[in-house]
């Protein structure tokens, strides 16, 4: 059951682009299409893994004003339960080989999102520039995943420095949301996924920093995210 799940919810992801596709091309680039896109995938998503995820500190994301939103990354299905919480006007970070993904890319860049090669950190320099740009000109949020990679749930990993590079240009408050470790592991016959707790902490403000103050910024929020995510626990049945 839990394979069978897993195959429906990310078919759903496929499914809801296509048609949101469609959403995407009558206004293209609207940066406020992604939260509602992602909001559609996180309810379908979880509905169809049988996840149950706890939020604490909605309140503190700001919607009138734009922030740079870091969260842990662990697992795909990451997507799924974070979607709900995208600020207005959000774009994220992906990597570049996204816009070949079936109807997920085509809408990726038709969202404005922020694509990265990975390969070519000029590129991602110039990049998280033209992101901090959209902030402070264009009054979008930004949504990044700072360790770059999936934990798999085995602790947060290091951060790299792009998310705080561009808070730090635009003056834009840092909003952290830290998610439960978890396993991806399935809970009894039926199949559903283990609950997570999250938890959004207030915004931490950027506004006077400069880029030597970067590493101390960095620091700051992977410990803080560390020692709230270690407190988590979540809500089972």
């Amino acid at each position: 059951m839990g394979l069978l799940r897993k195959f429906l919810a990310w078919m759903s992801v496929l499914i809801i682009c296509l048609f949101a596709l469609l959403f995407y091309l009558a206004r293209p680039f609207n940066p406020d299409n992604n939260r509602y896109l992602a909001w559609a995938i996180a309810k379908v998503g979880c509905a169809l893994l049988g996840m149950k995820c706890t939020v604490s500190g909605r309140e503190n994301i700001p919607v009138d004003r734009p922030t740079v939103v870091i969260a842990n990354h662990q697992h795909n299905d990451d997507l799924f339960m974070l979607g709900g919480l995208l600020p207005p006007r959000t774009v994220t970070v992906g990597k570049k080989a996204l816009v070949w993904v079936p109807f997920f890319g085509q809408v990726f860049w038709l969202g404005g999102n922020v694509m990265l090669d990975r390969s070519r950190s000029d590129r991602a320099v110039v990049a998280m520039r033209a992101a901090a740009h959209a902030i402070s000109r264009e009054r979008k949020s930004l949504w990044v995943f700072p360790e770059g990679t999936r934990s798999r749930g085995r602790g947060l990993q290091s951060f790299k420095k792009g998310a705080f590079y561009t808070a730090v240009e635009a003056g834009a408050p840092i909003t952290m949301v830290c998610v439960s470790q978890y396993q991806d592991k399935v809970i009894g016959w039926s199949g559903r996924r283990e609950p997570v707790a999250i938890r959004v902490l207030p915004p931490v403000e950027t506004a006077g920093l400069t880029r030597d103050d970067i590493p101390g910024l960095i620091r700051e929020c992977h410990d803080t995210m560390a020692a709230t995510i270690a407190t988590l626990a979540p809500i089972r049945d």
